[in-house]
């Protein structure tokens, strides 16, 4: 426990954190990569390009100075952290290195601001937040190694098949290729996909969620390519799949992670809204729910450009026609001529508020929502609008976790 000496002083850098946060943890990536540059193997270099895990980080640090009297109260995004950490292969000897060059560019940063005793202060709470990681972790690690199925670090999958879903979607079925059994998984969770191309230094690892039963037998993920446009790159990952992985290649997988999950015990009404590449945990959620919660009502309301992008359209319109407990609304921003001749969407343009009330009876629902970071500002705006208790909205970001209301740290 830390004593009320170093509580005062990490306290006391909250203002400052708020300042200077993103600029300390940028400079903390950099000291770290270049006296560590295996860990490049471990880390979204796109994510570190566009910033975005600079600002994770910095939001992370922000909310342990606030509440390091009271850590409890961000255990939620701790357990969060920990499966995206148990998923890479996050060891606990990584922990003691981040926590150096995290301090040194405290003091790089701040300059004399940053005293001895703030800089000690520091070193102990750190050293407490990274046991705290540990021991989450280790509970995660045995978890994934010895439930039915489970495996240590990344096993070897085959891709079965694949299915293109859209213009830029295309689904892979994965089985492993050692022919032993598949370890089960809670609907919203995903998996680590390592890869290493031909003239890369470095190995490559993305997460994508299973989008498929847990109990179907496979695992499926469903890639969207991400294709290179302004200062976001290429995807590294999608691209190769895309590209190069068919029937029969090989891909490391580690066991799924995640705790964006349906919750089971639940028994009220579901909405599950998604946009783009979002659906991919929707539909593992949807299949789950159809086919062993037949007494629970769904709302599946999913965001497309058009029809040409909307991928796995007759997957859900199939179980809507199975299952009268089934409500589909599809919102097209940009509906192409065929999509208006066939009448394919329900809404054109954007999700809002007064449409989104006209497809809910009632508010009594779990609410589930994924997608690009507008897209889920907007459908948490407007939940809140509508008196939603923040204990019934659930979401999840791909990537490194951002914020859905106005930024905390400059």
């Amino acid at each position: 426990m830390l004593n009320e000496k170093t509580i005062a002083i990490i306290k006391s850098t909250v203002p400052v954190l708020e300042v200077h946060g993103v600029t300390i943890t940028k400079r903390f990536y950099q000291l770290l990569f270049t006296n560590h540059p295996e860990l490049l193997n471990l880390f979204n270099q796109a994510n570190q390009k566009q910033g975005r895990q600079q600002t994770a980080l910095a939001n992370a640090v922000y909310a342990a100075a606030l509440h390091i009297d009271n850590l409890s109260a961000i255990l939620p995004v701790v357990k969060q952290i920990g499966h995206k950490h148990r998923s890479l292969g996050i060891a606990p000897e990584h922990y003691p290195i981040v926590g150096k060059y995290l301090l040194m560019a405290i003091k790089e940063v701040l300059g004399d601001a940053a005293t001895d005793d703030i800089l000690h202060a520091w070193a102990e709470a750190y050293g407490m937040i990274a046991d705290a990681f540990i021991g989450i972790e280790k509970d995660m690690y045995e978890q994934a190694h010895t439930q039915i199925g489970g495996w240590e670090g990344f096993r070897s999958f085959r891709i079965d098949r694949t299915v293109k879903e859209s213009e830029v979607i295309t689904s892979f079925y994965l089985v492993p290729e050692d022919g032993g059994p598949l370890a089960s998984f809670a609907s919203g969770q995903y998996v680590s996909v390592k890869i290493k191309q031909d003239g890369s230094e470095h190995t490559q690892i993305r997460q994508y969620s299973l989008s498929d039963a847990p109990d179907a037998g496979h695992y499926r993920i469903s890639v969207k390519r991400e294709a290179g446009q302004g200062d976001h790159p290429e995807g590294a990952v999608s691209t190769y799949l895309h590209q190069c992985a068919q029937a029969g290649t090989s891909l490391s997988l580690s066991a799924p992670a995640g705790d964006f999950v349906l919750d089971t015990t639940d028994q009220r009404p579901v909405v599950l809204l998604s946009g783009g590449v979002g659906l991919t945990p929707m539909l593992s959620m949807l299949h789950t729910l159809v086919q062993h919660y037949p007494e629970r009502p769904v709302t599946f309301v999913h965001a497309a450009q058009n029809g040409d992008v909307h991928a796995m359209r007759n997957e859900v319109n199939a179980l809507a026609s199975k299952h009268p407990q089934l409500s589909v609304y599809y919102c097209y921003a940009n509906p192409t001529q065929q999509d208006e001749e066939q009448q394919r969407y329900h809404k054109k343009g954007y999700i809002d508020l007064p449409w989104l009330q006209s497809v809910l009876s009632d508010t009594d629902r779990s609410f589930y929502f994924c997608g690009p970071t507008p897209f889920m500002a907007t459908i948490n705006q407007s939940l809140r609008q509508l008196g939603v208790p923040e204990a019934d909205i659930h979401f999840e970001f791909f990537g490194p976790a951002a914020s859905l209301e106005p930024a905390v740290v400059g």
